[in-house]
């Protein structure tokens, strides 16, 4: 990714204005060019606050389509922080649908499924499923001694999760 302080700035300004149509086409045109720093956390604390779904609806889609495998280690940097529910599962989301591999913050993955909501869970394991042939057996084992904290304090629904991801782990 690149680093633009001008980029950034004009970003910022243009979020600021609280002009929905303005915002929607603005990341519209930020998808027809190569993504640079600091993009993705502005337009997550946007759509942790926004309510209007047209314009979540871009940016989800913004995300959706990245395809610059620099762009991991700031999606992450916004899934370890704390947003809503749903802003985090649409990150994560985000990292399965854009194609990205994500095995190098596999760990980070595991802990968001251990402390998510029940669909950021299902998110997280469909990430780490999608990378697990990437991942040494000192990364699985790593998660599996996470998961295996994290299981006495899980939701009934979260244990079948965590067998499933335990299995896919294990193969």
């Amino acid at each position: 990714m690149i680093r633009s302080e001008k980029k950034i700035k004009e970003l910022s300004e243009i979020l600021n204005k609280d002009n929905n149509i303005v915002i929607t086409k603005a990341i519209e045109l930020l998808r027809q060019e190569k993504p640079f720093e600091g993009a993705i956390g502005l337009l997550t604390a946007y759509y942790d606050k926004t309510s209007d779904f047209s314009v979540r609806k871009s940016i989800a889609g913004f995300m959706n389509d990245l395809k610059d495998q620099t762009a991991c280690e700031e999606v992450i940097i916004e899934i370890r922080k704390t947003w809503k529910p749903d802003t985090i599962s649409m990150l994560v989301s985000s990292c399965w649908q854009s194609g990205i591999n994500y095995a190098g913050y596999s760990t980070d993955l595991a802990r968001i499924f251990l402390i998510g909501d029940y669909v950021t869970a299902i998110e997280c394991l469909t990430v780490i499923e999608e990378s697990v042939h990437e991942l040494s057996k000192e990364g699985k084992s790593e998660i599996i001694k996470l998961l295996e904290k994290g299981t006495p304090s899980a939701t009934d629904e979260k244990k079948a999760l965590i067998l499933e991801l335990f299995s896919i782990l294990e193969r």
